[in-house]
């Protein structure tokens, strides 16, 4: 009888250590996942929290740049074909995100890639001659074999942007989640610059997993934003940029 109840505990207790596995696995994976811009789950540490984001410590065509001295060519016009759609926003825990449906597009000689989602950072990543902007939007595309295009405003303290206005006022109070905002609409076009002069090369993700083979627009001309508007989004994140990574061996080209 004594050697029949110990059998039955030693099952119980396995029993209960097979059942905890999924959530050790879970918690884990979760908090290898994590990544953050700064402390021991920031930038230079991406590439070491998880197998998936060896890219980020490991690539050769990483983003972001300083761009200076580049070679003017005869590249094409960028066309941007940009709807006026219902909002959908979230705070993702990482930046101020808007979600863009079906129907938007950039045109770039004959590649087609539609537009995904804008987001910003708060200082600009993207720097020109060693000198960041206050603040950046990146407008993520796709084509349809799933290459990835982002062209990168920049944008200056300045007079206020109305665009930005709806965005912030909208911001949800609870992050990772996105909400749909009843009435308001946004077109990002507003955001563009008037000139659409751009410099141009191969770059990554600036996030984890740092996937490389996005091509990079960065346009010349910078869009205003105000004072008030960079205070608020500071607010929330203060610092969401990654540091400026190496050129190594890569093109980089201007419109003329």
């Amino acid at each position: 009888m004594k050697s029949y109840v110990s059998w039955k505990t030693f099952c119980f207790v396995l029993l209960l250590c097979i059942a905890a596995i999924p959530t050790i696995f879970t918690s884990q994976d979760a908090h290898l996942h994590h990544w953050a811009y700064e402390g021991k789950e920031g930038p230079a540490e991406w590439g070491k929290l998880d197998s998936t984001f060896a890219t980020c410590s490991m690539g050769h065509a990483q983003s972001p740049i300083d761009i200076k001295g580049a070679t003017a060519a005869d590249l094409p016009a960028l066309k941007f074909e940009y709807k006026a759609v219902p909002l959908n926003i979230i705070d993702n825990g990482h930046t101020i995100q808007i979600n863009y449906p079906a129907g938007s597009r950039l045109t770039v000689g004959d590649k087609i890639y539609a537009l995904q989602q804008i987001h910003f950072h708060h200082p600009s990543e993207e720097q020109i001659n060693g000198h960041a902007s206050d603040m950046v939007a990146h407008f993520v595309h796709s084509d349809t074999e799933g290459h990835l295009a982002v062209v990168a405003v920049l944008l200056k303290q300045g007079t206020e942007n109305p665009q930005l206005a709806i965005l912030w006022k909208n911001i949800p109070s609870e992050r990772e989640k996105a909400v749909p905002v009843p009435g308001v609409q946004v077109n990002v076009t507003n955001l563009l610059p008037s000139d659409r002069g751009y410099y141009t090369f191969a770059g990554s993700l600036t996030t984890p997993p740092c996937s490389e083979g996005v091509t990079w627009f960065v346009l010349k001309q910078q869009s205003s934003i105000s004072a008030s508007e960079i205070a608020a989004f500071a607010k929330l994140y203060p610092k969401n940029a990654r540091p400026i990574q190496p050129l190594n061996s890569r093109k980089l080209l201007e419109t003329k």
